[in-house]
């Protein structure tokens, strides 16, 4: 802080910071930034000696200078890390950087134990037993990656810009496209040397357990920090750092800058905050850091901002991670508590034989029942997004209970629908993840199939087909609006098509699905077809549907129900502000995608696809399973009853059977759907007075005023057409094994037969 003027040389102090402010103000705007940080942080800054000298600056202060408390006696609640997560990463660093670092200890081995019956506290002193556990069980993140922690609780000696301040600081944050913007993906330093640090205020006493780092995310730029030391205080101005017997502790960084590396401390630490020194660095880059903490956080009633954020959930459920064993296990289980509503099934396997599993929730599962609409949510295309997968295995525990337990609202959408739930299309990426655990496995660990293939980009392109056939309006039209058949290269052996992609298709064609979410991770928002431009020139441009109300209806449905998704209030996750179009947006306008799944089920089949992608964090922690829970329980709620808006009806013949595959179309809609193979429809609409046709080969068509409500629950629009007069001589002719004769053709060949009668006449005289 600036040190306090005498009332005496009142005036003179004015004029001496005014005169500095406009020396500052006359700086370039980066060099502004960095002085001003100056001021602010220079009894911070300046309390650092220089490293040569013997005197360390990170030294324990004297016992009788702590004014408050650095440890309670209360015991820490016991936060219990899911199998296989936080598993620290073994590293062969190359020292490239450009100090030297003292001989020490790292820290990243799980498992290391304290003293026996010991804990040691920030001031140095052991406390025994009755005060803390002696199992180094390690704690939960603080949420510097799930946003937990706010900006306003990081803080930093310098930074070279605004859009690598601290509050950029955050395991697994992606740069905008653009650099060097506000959005970029690391707090860097405002300039390198060993000086610099950054911490995060807990706001609370907290047990510290460990620390994990990455580098800047950037596709041009190489920094990263490969070593430095961890401090710790009750008042951010006193710090101890850790020790490593009677020096200091020097914890190994990265070696690049997108895998996570965890150092654990050798005991841990309680205090309020915690701060991270860069000691060295990559020689050819910057100080620039990604992290999260570990810590628990100790009982405190009297704690504000803990309250305020806390979240509890009454629902009894499985609230942990599942790997492909446990998985399958819960499924059983489900089906044993619920045998009347339940079926488990596959859609096929994956690269490495393991079965796609699915439950299918219905009162009369195994079957399609006319007049019943199919619902389906399926998850972890990218197997390292793993909340979505969880979600799903938790809606369907959740919804068995409140069956049971005669929840109408649950038994009512039970009944009425056929919901189909697949927990992890790409089971092969998700044990991958999986294997190093919920923070270790950076953004993109997983995310592919065992043949390095992104299912969600993999269907088959048939925007292009359609919008071509579009464009040759003098041509004779060939690719209908709707059910646009999937191109014989697609199909063939040699094309570049994942086996759990086909397994997809073959499951999207078999069932006449309506409406339909795949649950993504990494961001917090919901995208609506199409996600594929049309200008071929750009990257990013609004491209609706023909049904672009119906969608955003949609996809407003669970964001506006969601905690977080509309709240204004909140940080973006990365770099995209979602709130202008309230949590949702077009997938083209986002980012341009040729062949994903949610333009091909609405091409291909009759299934308004959404993508809702349900957390910032692909991968959370175990412990942060029941507030995702609460976040997105009444929004997958809510989204599968939107399967029960707009009109539904049969198209029958005179007597009364199901048409299969005929036609519904909507005026002024310029995309149709296709009836079921028991004549059976459903059509998305939003409330309206709709003109509505239904046709097929062979009938006459049937137009109708079809009205839909506000309320929830489909109109009744049924259809009944009657065969044109060449179908029904074709029926009778083939009926008796004949073929019906054209009428022009018959005329033809008795006039052929007048004139070779009349030549014969003639040449006979």
């Amino acid at each position: 802080m600036i040190p306090l003027c005498k009332k005496s040389h009142l005036y003179l102090c004015v004029f001496g910071l005014t005169l500095l402010g406009d020396t500052i103000w006359g700086l370039p705007m980066e060099d502004q930034d960095y002085y001003l940080q100056e001021m602010i942080n220079r009894d911070h800054y300046y309390s650092f000696t220089d490293p040569d000298e013997d005197f360390s600056p990170f030294t324990e202060q004297p016992k009788e200078e702590e004014t408050e408390p650095l440890a309670e006696t209360e015991e820490p609640p016991r936060f219990r890390p899911g199998k296989k997560e936080l598993k620290p990463k073994k590293t062969n660093r190359k020292d490239k950087s450009t100090l030297e670092t003292l001989p020490a200890k790292n820290g990243n081995k799980k498992g290391e134990k304290n003293k026996k019956g010991t804990e040691r506290t920030p001031d140095g002193d052991y406390e025994r037993q009755n005060a803390y556990e002696d199992s180094r069980e390690s704690c939960p993140p603080l949420g510097l990656e799930t946003l937990k922690i706010t900006d306003f609780q990081l803080h930093a000696s310098t930074v070279k810009r605004y859009g690598l301040g601290a509050h950029r600081a955050r395991l697994n944050i992606q740069a905008g496209v653009n650099e060097n913007d506000f959005y970029d993906g690391a707090w860097c330093a405002g300039r390198n040397d060993p000086y610099q640090w950054i911490e995060v205020d807990a706001r609370r006493l907290t047990k510290f357990t460990g620390v994990i780092t990455q580098g800047r995310n950037s596709l041009w730029l190489s920094d990263w920090v490969t070593s430095y030391k961890v401090m710790v205080s009750n008042d951010s101005h006193a710090w101890i750092t850790v020790k490593n017997g009677s020096g200091d502790m020097i914890f190994e960084g990265n070696d690049e800058k997108e895998i996570p590396v965890l150092n654990e401390l050798p005991v841990p630490l309680v205090a309020r905050y915690i701060r991270i020194n860069p000691r060295t660095w990559y020689e050819e880059g910057n100080i620039c850091m990604r992290l999260e903490i570990l810590g628990c956080p100790l009982p405190d009633p009297n704690n504000y901002y803990h309250r305020r954020n806390e979240m509890m959930t009454t629902d009894n459920l499985d609230f942990k991670h599942h790997n492909y064993k446990e998985m399958r296990q819960l499924m059983k289980v489900v089906n044993e508590m619920c045998p009347n509503i339940t079926r488990i099934y596959n859609i096929g396997k994956s690269h490495q034989g393991l079965k796609l599993y699915a439950v299918e929730i219905s009162d009369n599962p195994g079957e399609h029942e006319v007049g019943e609409p199919e619902f389906r949510y399926m998850a972890g295309a990218h197997g390292n997004e793993v909340l979505g997968r969880e979600l799903l295995l938790l809606l369907m525990q959740f919804m068995c209970q409140e069956y049971l337990a005669g929840n109408l609202r649950i038994v009512r959408l039970i009944e009425d629908t056929r919901i189909h739930l697949l927990p992890s299309v790409n089971p092969d990426g998700y044990e991958k993840a999986y294997e190093v655990g919920s923070e270790l496995g950076g953004w993109s660990l997983g995310r592919w199939t065992q043949d390095g293939i992104d299912i969600n980009n993999n269907f088959p392109d048939l925007n292009t087909l359609l919008w071509e056939a579009e464009d040759r309006r003098k041509v004779q039209r060939k690719v209908p609006n709707h059910h646009i058949p999937i191109p014989d290269w697609y199909l063939s052996e040699n094309a570049t098509v994942a086996v759990e992609t086909r397994a997809v298709i073959a499951w999207m064609e078999k069932n006449p699905f309506v409406l339909g979410g795949n649950l993504q991770g990494g961001e917090l928002v919901v995208a609506y077809p199409y996600d594929m431009v049309r200008s071929t020139w750009k990257t990013q441009e609004h491209t609706p549907t023909p049904d672009d109300h119906v969608f955003r209806w949609l996809a407003y449905s669970y964001a506006s129900t969601h905690r977080l998704m509309t709240d204004a209030r909140r940080r973006v996750c990365h770099t995209e502000d979602f709130q202008k179009e309230d949590g949702t947006v077009n997938g083209a306008s986002w980012h341009t995608v040729a062949g994903s799944i949610n333009d091909f089920s609405y091409l291909h089949t009759n299934c308004f696809e959404l993508s809702i992608y349900v957390g910032c964090d692909k991968y959370p922690h175990e412990s942060e399973l029941p507030e995702e829970w609460e976040n997105n329980r009444e929004s997958l709620i809510v989204f599968m009853e939107q399967v029960h808006r707009g009109i539904k009806g049969l198209v029958r013949d005179l007597h009364g059977k199901g048409i299969p595959n005929a036609i519904i179309s909507v005026e002024g809609v310029n995309h149709d759907i296709r009836t079921g193979t028991d004549g059976d429809y459903w059509r998305l609409l939003n409330p309206g007075e709709y003109v509505v046709t239904a046709k097929a080969e062979g009938y006459t068509a049937s137009t109708k005023n079809c009205a839909v409500g506000y309320d929830m629950g489909a109109t009744r629009c049924d259809f009944t057409i009657s065969k044109t007069n060449l179908a029904r001589i074709k029926e009778i002719m083939e009926k008796f094994g004949k073929q019906p004769i054209s009428l022009s053709l018959r005329r033809f060949r008795q006039r052929a037969g007048q004139r070779r009668q009349k030549y014969r006449l003639l040449s006979a005289v």
